[in-house]
């Protein structure tokens, strides 16, 4: 059993910056996939951004790349979104996930055993 709680969001102008913390229970956390999705009012939940168990392999969706930045610090059980250069399009709930894929880097939201309750993020134009 994994639990994640996320953190850190709120509201920022455009051109600011957040940063997302996930930290997570479990002694399996260390072999987990850990990724972030995001859900706007009125649409799917969508990829963001993932890192293999191994922190080898990163993903991100077109839209954040150059922006948003996904970490993970073993000791600590935690994995982090740093988000620059906000825009009003990335206003969203964020949601942490955690997958037990061992192939690959889950990008879709069923790849994903795990979920923390989400924290919101707005940015105003």
């Amino acid at each position: 059993q994994v639990q994640l709680v996320e953190s850190g969001g709120g509201l920022v102008q455009a051109g600011g910056s957040l940063r997302l913390s996930c930290a997570a229970s479990g002694r399996t956390f260390r072999s987990t996939n850990m990724g972030w999705f995001r859900q706007a009012p009125g649409k799917e939940r969508e990829f963001v951004t993932a890192i293999s168990w191994t922190g080898v392999n990163i993903y991100y969706v077109d839209s954040v790349k150059g922006r948003f930045t996904i970490s993970r610090d073993i000791a600590k059980n935690t994995v982090y979104l740093q988000m620059n250069s906000l825009k009003p399009e990335d206003t969203a709930v964020y949601y942490c996930g955690a997958s037990r894929k061992r192939s690959g880097v889950p990008r879709e939201v069923y790849e994903y055993d795990y979920w923390g309750q989400g924290t919101q993020v707005t940015v105003s134009s």
